[in-house]
């Protein structure tokens, strides 16, 4: 294997190596479940849906885990406004993620830690740190001391002389800020304020602060080191660095060996906010809610939208986008669809249309220059060239069966054509489900029930039963069956 990743702790590409041989342990930070998932969720959790997608496929056993932060002031102020706890406010958004991330074909995590179940981690981690020097308590709050640790800065390359005051946290709390030994350290505990959820602990009631969660998931779920951690870039500074600062402190050991980041979400080349007006949910965008479209969008048009540009760089929605990858879709999908429509064409030995494909030699050049894309730091845009090439041959093929009854390419190429693109699609989450009313129709009528029916209008036409051969027609046409009238009199069918 010769994949390589960018790890922001070093700034450059490496080879891949994991902790153990053919194993891989990921964590990527998850959402604070106060609202609806956005266009920033959909494309970094994609991100790393294809990164653990093409790491099973190069053989490795891989554990996903992705946490819900379900503690935090937003959740709470949206309690407070609706009257209702701070549980069903995290139930309801985590329920709201699953619909929605599910429908860009978003696989699950292996597990879903939630802040919440690991109060008693989070103790024993700040107490741990409490006694090696690296934390105090004060009046009841518990902060990390920074300059205590010398590698502080080492995945952001900030300086403690660049950094400013009260980057630790979320929210700036003057009155917490004041009991700071040092104006650069963050908060590992939070005493409680009245009217809030707090939970019993060695520095009395309160609440863990946000840096400190992630370190004693990981910890508690998966260990000292895992292979890579995940997350948007805005999480570098201060979320990802101070994780590092609290956890490696006690173990002297790497908290993950690969750091990777995905860049950050634009509308129309702005930062998405809703104080610009253009904050897009992955719900709006698919239903037809977004203002710049307002029509429902098919989620794999999107997946291909987000997977056309490189998970480190910056991705901007504009209309065009959106409507070029829509355009776009539909050739990658008649592709996918190619044996489905066209099984004539694959005739025996290579007539069964199969649920899942066949894995395609590793020496085919299409496979060969699909994993050369993908080893390359998840070059998903050169991986998707080889698709397209694919469907866009499949794609001329098809139009020769319909339009001149043969194809100029053999059943064998045709199938390996087919079944590899099928293949690596799915390596990518591209997915065309034979699920549509069209298709159920088309799966209904067999190609000798077609047959019957074309036969059924022929004669129907010969005895100048009009009526009789448009009803025939439209039958066909209801069941997913285009029929085209040939100048020579003959008729040829396709599905649709």
């Amino acid at each position: 294997m010769n994949l390589t990743l960018h790890n922001t702790l070093t700034n450059q590409k490496e080879p891949f190596i994991s902790v153990h041989p053919e194993r891989v342990v990921m964590y990527c930070c998850g959402v604070t479940v106060y609202d609806n998932c956005h266009l920033g969720h959909a494309r970094s959790y994609m991100a790393w849906d294809v990164l653990r997608r093409y790491l099973k496929w190069c053989g490795y056993t891989v554990r996903y885990v992705q946490n819900f932060t379900d503690i935090d002031d937003k959740i709470l102020h949206r309690a407070i406004v609706e009257g209702i706890t701070m549980q069903e406010v995290s139930d309801r958004y985590i329920n709201a993620y699953f619909r929605d991330i599910r429908r860009l074909n978003i696989l699950d995590a292996d597990d879903y830690p939630r802040v919440t179940e690991h109060i008693p981690a989070i103790h024993q981690l700040i107490q741990a740190l409490e006694q090696q020097g690296y934390a105090y308590a004060i009046d009841g709050d518990v902060y990390y001391s920074v300059r205590q640790f010398s590698e502080y800065g080492k995945l952001s390359g900030r300086k403690l002389e660049q950094l400013k005051v009260g980057a630790g946290g979320r929210v700036a709390d003057d009155t917490q800020d004041q009991k700071k030994r040092d104006p650069f350290d963050f908060a590992l505990w939070k005493s409680a304020k009245p009217g809030e959820p707090a939970w019993e602990s060695p520095w009395g009631l309160g609440r863990p602060g946000w840096h400190i969660e992630c370190s004693a998931m990981i910890r508690a779920r998966l260990g000292e080191t895992i292979d890579i951690h995940g997350g948007g870039g805005d999480l570098v500074f201060p979320h990802h660095e101070n994780e590092i600062a609290q956890s490696e402190v006690l173990t002297g050991q790497p908290l993950a060996r690969y750091w990777l980041h995905n860049g950050m979400v634009t509308v129309n080349g702005e930062k998405m906010s809703k104080s610009l007006g253009n904050f897009t949910t992955i719900r709006d965008l698919l239903d037809g809610g977004w203002a710049d479209y307002p029509e429902p969008v098919d989620p794999m048009a999107v997946r291909l939208f987000v997977l056309q540009g490189h998970y480190r760089k910056p991705l901007d929605f504009t209309k065009d986008a959106i409507v070029a990858s829509i355009n776009s879709w539909q050739t990658l999908k008649a592709g996918i669809l190619f044996g489905n429509r066209h099984r004539v064409a694959l005739s025996s030995p290579f007539a069964s249309i199969q649920s899942s494909p066949q894995e395609p030699s590793s020496e085919d050049p299409w496979t060969k220059r699909f994993q050369s894309a993908m080893d390359d730091d998840l070059n998903t845009s050169g991986a998707l060239a080889v698709l397209f090439e694919l469907a866009k041959a499949l794609q001329r093929e098809g139009n020769r069966l319909v339009h001149e009854g043969k194809s100029q390419s053999s059943p064998e190429l045709l199938w390996q054509q087919w079944q590899t693109l099928l293949y690596l699609a799915q390596v990518l989450g591209l997915e065309a489900k034979v699920n549509s009313d069209t298709d159920e129709a088309t799966g209904k009528l067999d190609e000798a029930v077609i047959t019957d029916l074309i036969q059924q209008r022929q004669t129907a036409r010969k005895q100048r039963d009009f009526i009789t051969a448009d009803d025939i027609r439209a039958q066909l046409s209801a069941a997913g069956i285009t029929v085209v009238d040939q100048p020579d009199g003959a008729t040829r069918w396709h599905r649709h």
